[in-house]
């Protein structure tokens, strides 16, 4: 029921703001011009031209190409088209976004469900419509861009793997990996996810299990009653068995807090059991494996990881870009953030053990300071474009001063440390050290700074946290609402021109 009701809650603004976009914009803008005539060739059977300028694989036009056969005969029949390439038109290319938006939408929810099966439906409907509020991901339902495409195909592929169904799982991420080149880092993230549970699943078995035969050996019954009294503890065991059970093997509680407390130790034991298991691991895990290869293949056929315009997307050492994201995605859930209850939180934590604390909170300073002062790349797109939002941060806030970007290097601290203390209370150790890697591995290599990069590395975070007030989520709702209300209303109705250039130009993230 309330997988149905955040789709019907999502659709209540996808309909009538996909219908006011297509009305005031009803010509392709910025990167469309780009992929709205590439999915028009599609349409027209045309399959091997290929626009250089493009850098992402097909696996949207395809897409494009599933919903359009699908509402072709009715059209055809409304004699709103004539023809198939006639039904491309920029509107419908543009409504697959909405559709998928919805679907992400029923995917969050499930994901929650998964994940915190103790949370009644109504405040898991409410986070999955919260969640598909987010400003980077919301703005770009309504124009035809990969961001949606990318985000529902990995949150598709991670609910199936958490359902243990990993052929399918390694199929939905191959389709990811055709919309968007980088998600072979969140395949491979969502496989490594999978396994840590798997090896710390088997080995809290393993421990449960000669705890019993060390506790059943200690009380031999040697009389009827030491008998009965030996059955009784048995069943009382069970049952404490089949409570546990009912919380996600992943899902960190206090008592594997104490048994697994430290990286170093969930290291050794994932490591030790994943030997033990190896063959079990393989079999499953084989498919993610053949997709990996299908992807170091495309790199040498490619010679890059990007198709088309590679000398304005070559690889480069962007360590500030994994600052700039804890920033951004510690404001957009401020309300997690930004309380004292939880700033207190954070500094306990290094309060507690000030020696690794200090030492730790010293590290991330020098890492920091280090990166934002050789790592900090201002990409000429960044500095000529006037239309995103991104080049006035960039003026007014970090250049505006040559202090100012050393000056927020606490900020960027903190964030990453309050990331790694919300999820601490969900998540074991090695799981954030794999989501922290897994992120930078996404976002480094990218010498342009674009918001819309960090939408899935927020997800993954946000999704893993242990939100459990409709306070927060009514908080981070309505600042959601009020960015979205901005950025679209700038969009729709502040258009702007170009000296040097025709055409209405317009502001977008």
């Amino acid at each position: 029921m309330g997988r149905i009701a955040t789709a019907a809650i999502v659709s209540l603004w996808v309909i009538p703001v996909s219908i006011l976009v297509n009305r005031i914009v009803p010509d392709p803008y910025m990167d469309e011009i780009f992929h709205i005539p590439q999915a028009q060739k599609y349409c027209n059977g045309d399959f091997m031209s290929w626009d250089p300028m493009i850098t992402t694989p097909p696996g949207l036009y395809y897409l494009s190409l599933v919903q359009v056969a699908a509402l072709f005969p009715i059209k055809y029949f409304l004699q709103l088209a004539s023809s198939f390439p006639e039904a491309c038109s920029t509107a419908v290319l543009r409504s697959i976004n909405g559709v998928l938006a919805v679907l992400c939408s029923m995917l969050v929810y499930d994901i929650i469900a998964h994940l915190r099966p103790a949370l009644d439906d109504r405040k898991s409907t409410l986070f999955a419509t919260v969640l598909t509020l987010y400003p980077l991901h919301w703005f770009f339902t309504f124009l035809y861009y990969t961001d949606v495409a990318s985000l529902t195909a990995v949150l598709a592929m991670y609910l199936a793997c958490l359902k243990k169904k990993y052929l399918f799982s390694a199929l939905l991420g191959a389709m990811a990996v055709f919309i968007r080149q980088t998600n072979i880092i969140w395949m491979l993230f969502v496989a490594c996810s999978e396994v840590i549970d798997i090896t710390m699943a088997h080995q809290k078995d393993s421990v449960e299990v000669d705890d019993l035969k060390a506790s059943n050996q200690r009380t031999i019954p040697s009389t009827v009653n030491a008998g009965v009294n030996v059955s009784s503890n048995l069943r009382k065991r069970k049952s404490k068995g089949n409570a546990k059970s009912n919380k996600p093997p992943y899902w960190k509680s206090t008592s594997s807090t104490s048994q697994t407390s430290g990286l170093l130790h969930e290291i050794q034991a994932i490591v030790l059991t994943s030997w033990r298991i190896k063959w079990e691991l393989l079999v499953s895990f084989s498919p993610f494996f053949f997709v990996l290869l299908a992807f170091v293949a495309f790199l040498f056929w490619n010679g890059s990881v990007v198709l088309g315009a590679k000398e304005a997307h070559v690889v480069s050492p962007h360590f500030a870009q994994i600052m700039y994201f804890s920033l951004v995605s510690a404001l957009l859930a401020a309300p997690l953030h930004f309380t004292i209850g939880h700033v207190l939180d954070v500094f306990w934590s290094f309060w507690k053990n000030r020696l690794l604390g200090g030492f730790l909170l010293l590290s991330a300073l020098i890492a920091s300071l280090l990166s934002v002062h050789f790592f900090s790349i201002a990409h000429p797109y960044l500095l000529a474009d006037n239309r995103h939002y991104t080049f006035y941060l960039w003026r007014k806030i970090i250049k505006v001063h040559w202090s100012m970007k050393y000056l927020l290097v606490p900020f960027y601290v903190y964030s990453w440390f309050s990331i790694f203390r919300l999820l601490d209370k969900t998540r074991r150790r090695i799981w954030i050290l794999a989501y922290f890697f897994a992120t930078s591995a996404v976002l480094i290599p990218a010498p342009l700074i674009e918001f819309r990069y960090y939408t899935i590395p927020f997800y993954f975070f946000i999704l893993h946290t242990d939100i459990d007030n409709r306070r927060s989520l009514l908080l981070i709702g309505i600042l959601y609402t009020i960015l979205n209300i901005f950025t679209m209303t700038m969009f729709l109705f502040r258009p702007f021109h170009w000296d040097h250039e025709s055409g209405v130009q317009r502001f977008i993230w």
